[in-house]
Formats: C-alpha cells, structure tokens, sequence
C-alpha cells in the first residue's frame, strides 16, 4: 500500500493519472455514451447573483476557471524559480532558456510552413510550441535512472519557460473585444495585489479574495481569464507562495489537469483514417511536436554551448540530452488549451486533439526508448 501511495504522489502517478483521463475522453467520445459525453460538456451553469453573473457551458467554466487556478500554480513556479531556482543565476538559466526558445521556434515553424497557403489553419501555429510540465515530468521520471539529475532539472526549466512564453502568446494573439471598464476594474484589482506585495502583507485571503475579482475582471474585458491566474501567483509574497503551492499543487496536479483532459481529448474518431494525419492541421501539430521540439531544443542548446553561453549539465552527454529533448515533445495540457484558444469555432477539433495526442504519444515513446538505449550503449 505504501508503493502504491507513493507512486500516486510521483511524477509518475501525475502522468498516468493524466494518460488514464486522456484515454477515458476517447472512449467516451467513441462509445454508446458519446451523446452523454458531449451533452454534458454543453450544459450551461450560471454562477452568481442577478447582474453580478456569469453564464457559461461547462467546458468553458472548466477551461476559464479551473485552468485559472492551474495558471495561478504556473505563476508561483516561474517567480519561485526566478527568485531562488534555476533561473535566478544567469549560467543555470542560459541552457534551458536557450532550449525553451528553440522548442518554441522549431515546431511553430514546421507548422507555419505546412500551412502557410491557409491563413484559416496558420492561425494554430502556437499549439505545438507547448511543453505539459506535468506529463514530461511524468514520463521522465520513468527513466531517472538513465540520465543525470540535471537533465530533469533543465527540462523543467525549458517547461517553465516554455509556459511563460505561451501565457504571452495568448495574451497577444487570444484576446478578444476588449471592455475598457472591466480591463479597468481588472488594473484596478491588479493594483492592490500590488500594494499588498509592497506593504509586506503576508495572509493568503486578502490575495485570494481581490484575485477572484482580477479573474472575474479579466473574463469579461476580453483578454483570456487563465492571465488573471498567473498576474495573481505573481503577486504572492515570497514568505507565504510555498504554503499557497503546497496547497495548491495536488489539487492541480490530480484534480484540475485530469479534468481537464477530459473534458478536452475526447476526440470523435468516427470517418478518421490515416488521411486524417496528412490534413494541415493535424499534420502540422505531429510533425511540430515530434521533429520540431527536438531539432528545436537540440539545436538552440548546441549554439548556447558552442559560443559559450552555456554548459551541459554534469554527467550529461549530447546524446541524452537529445533523449530529453525529445521527451519535451510532450504538448498536451496546454497545446490542447491553446487549440481551443485558437480554432474556438471547432472546425478543426478533431484534427488538433488527434494531432497533439499522436505527437505527444510518440515523442514520450521514442525519448524514453532512445535514453535506456543511450544508458545501455554508454554500459557496453
């Protein structure tokens, strides 16, 4: 019982908590249960009182409001690693800030070139430039014995990083018909989270309370509510972000993201054939994930090293550090999120949950493959 347990608490458990809730959309989606399924993502819930109401089907409550609390936990990641991680010493942080540029560049450009006669399709080129921290994590930690200690430690740097650039491309590319006077109430609320930082109060609920208006604000100006989550982690002190995270990461981890995906990757596979994954979209999203994040990442890091911006991490090799790049392949969470962000009509839902599933299946199949190969071939 206590394995069990602690494998549930792992990296490991997180990952395979997340497959078992991917795999779960699709058999719903794809069963006798399919109506249910949909229906039930459709329902419309109204929270609030009178004017000071919002009205929303589930799906987008799930993907506007919980995904803003997995963005607050994203927000207290990043300040805790620029303040006392990775990040907060420049030489650390030059690989996987090297790597994360590169993985962003890499698969949006496989992706642009595929559908550069298509401006409707173009508009997706983001989705496969995300790395899901939690399922990389996941799947490396299956193979921890293969690789140095520090490979982990670069690609949750690289995830990291890799995070705060899609939270700017979706402030930049996702915001819609901006309210002056909510974005105002928004700054506002921004403002005193603010002044809370700066005359050192420490209790969570003054936080907490001013950050549910900031998301509230954020939903109705236009601009994507998930931006409230990670303006709110920011704004944490120091002293009290550790107990916020502790309390906030198993609810994430194995409440929000499980949730998430499925409500999210439950893609109908009914007149889906191989034909399916040489459609722009899809293909796109396969190739983005699979060749350009690791070509991406491998690249950026070999031209940091080799003009001496950066060291490979001790005990590490190129060989394993393209094992990890591969692994960071991985889309999922937030290239299914940026999906919806991007194609919100759901023309292409099929294509882009097919896509991202295939790209992160095989990049977390071969990187694991190709780090117990590198191991064995470095014993022999």
């Amino acid at each position: 019982m206590s394995r069990l347990l602690t494998l549930i608490r792992s990296d490991v458990g997180a990952g395979l908590l997340l497959l078992l809730a991917a795999l779960t959309a699709m058999v719903l989606a794809n069963s006798p249960l399919a109506d249910i399924y949909s229906s039930t993502l459709d329902t419309r819930v109204r929270l609030g009182i009178a004017e000071w109401s919002l009205e929303k089907n589930l799906l987008l409550w799930i993907n506007d409001g919980l995904m803003a609390i997995f963005f607050l936990l994203v927000g207290l990641e990043i300040k805790r690693e620029l303040m006392d991680g990775e990040l907060s010493d420049p030489r650390r942080a030059a690989l996987p800030v090297a790597g994360a540029l590169g993985g962003m560049m890499g698969p949006a450009l496989i992706y642009a070139l595929i559908n550069k006669d298509n401006p409707a399709t173009l508009a997706g080129w983001p989705i496969p430039a995300a790395t899901d921290i939690a399922f990389a994590l996941g799947i490396l930690a299956l193979v921890k014995n293969h690789i140095a200690p520090g490979l982990r430690v670069f690609l949750l740097g690289v995830a990291i990083i890799d995070d705060l650039g899609a939270i700017i491309l979706i402030a930049v590319l996702f915001t819609a018909d901006i309210s002056s006077q909510a974005l105002t109430l928004a700054a506002v609320c921004a403002g005193i989270l603010a002044l809370f930082n700066r005359f050192g109060v420490t209790r969570l609920w003054p936080y907490l309370l001013v950050g549910l208006v900031l998301w509230a604000s954020v939903l109705k100006s236009g601009v994507h509510a998930t931006l409230a989550g990670v303006v709110i982690g920011v704004m944490i002190p120091k002293k009290a972000m550790p107990k916020l995270e502790h309390a906030l990461h198993p609810w994430v981890i194995f409440g929000i993201m499980p949730i998430f995906a499925l409500a999210n990757a439950g893609a109908s596979l009914d007149g889906v054939g191989l034909h399916t994954f040489t459609e722009p979209v899809a293909l796109g999203i396969v190739l983005g994930l699979f060749f350009g994040k690791q070509l991406g990442v491998t690249l950026a890091c070999w031209l940091a090293v080799r003009f001496g911006i950066a060291q490979l991490p001790t005990g590490s090799s190129w060989r394993t550090l393209h094992g990890v790049a591969i692994i960071t392949g991985i889309g999922f969470t937030m290239s299914l999120f940026i999906g919806s962000l991007a194609f919100s009509s759901g023309e292409y839902d099929t294509a882009v949950r097919l896509g991202v599933l295939t790209g992160s299946a095989l990049s977390a199949l071969v990187g694991c493959t190709w780090l117990i190969l590198s191991r064995k071939k470095h014993e022999c």
